[in-house]
């Protein structure tokens, strides 16, 4: 297709406190045993399709670059310039940081702690709610990342739930109510196929070649 560009999107491999259940947000925490094979997955997969990236982008957080580092060894591309930012962050969870989840909905209440988690605009004691992520995340993508893409650039983004999920709001225009209930699973390649307006052609997650 011409006048075209690639944007592949991956949330980071399983981090060792999701692995402990636990609040992460902006604690610099590594990959887990299994979060560094989901990242291998993930680079295998974009090599099954052959992908060859023009530029990268990732946050300030050591699972997000991890992740992204090891995806650029399986395909060949160790040496691809990458930016790193903390706008890219995860949500930044506040007080419930370092907590395990499970706790943290019996000492204040499972509602709460829903609301806390997946309402758009309610964020926890002194974090970032969805909208607040939205806030940094977007600006840093339509300055840095987007006039790559409808340059007709192919650019990788390794990052975080929360991060993506502002992307993906976005990119395919999801409702305010609807955002929080959409999951972005950890090490599955993402791709949007953008024309040079920034009109989505194509996306959604690619699955591994038989």
């Amino acid at each position: 297709m011409a006048n075209t560009g690639t944007l592949v999107l991956v949330r980071h491999g399983q981090s060792q406190w999701n692995l402990e259940n636990r609040f992460t947000g902006w604690v610099d925490v590594p990959l887990s045993p299994n979060g560094e094979a989901e990242a291998k997955q993930a680079g295998e997969i974009l090599k099954q399709y052959g992908f060859h990236f023009d530029y990268g982008f990732t946050s300030a957080l050591i699972r997000a670059q991890e992740t992204l580092r090891i995806i650029l060894d399986v395909i060949g591309q160790p040496d691809l310039t990458v930016e790193r930012d903390q706008a890219l962050n995860e949500r930044h969870y506040g007080d419930l940081q370092g907590l395990n989840k499970a706790e943290t909905a019996q000492k204040f209440g499972d509602e709460q702690v829903h609301i806390w988690r997946r309402s758009y605009d309610v964020p926890p004691p002194n974090g970032e709610s969805l909208k607040m992520t939205g806030e940094r995340v977007l600006p840093y993508y339509y300055e840095h990342i987007e006039p790559r893409v409808l340059r007709g650039e192919t650019i990788l983004v390794s990052a975080h739930g929360n991060s993506l999920r502002s992307l993906v709001k976005v990119l395919d225009n999801v409702a305010d109510d609807v955002i929080p209930t959409i999951e972005i699973p950890t090490g599955k390649p993402m791709r949007y196929v953008l024309d040079s307006s920034g009109k989505v052609l194509e996306n959604g997650y690619l699955e591994e070649k038989e």
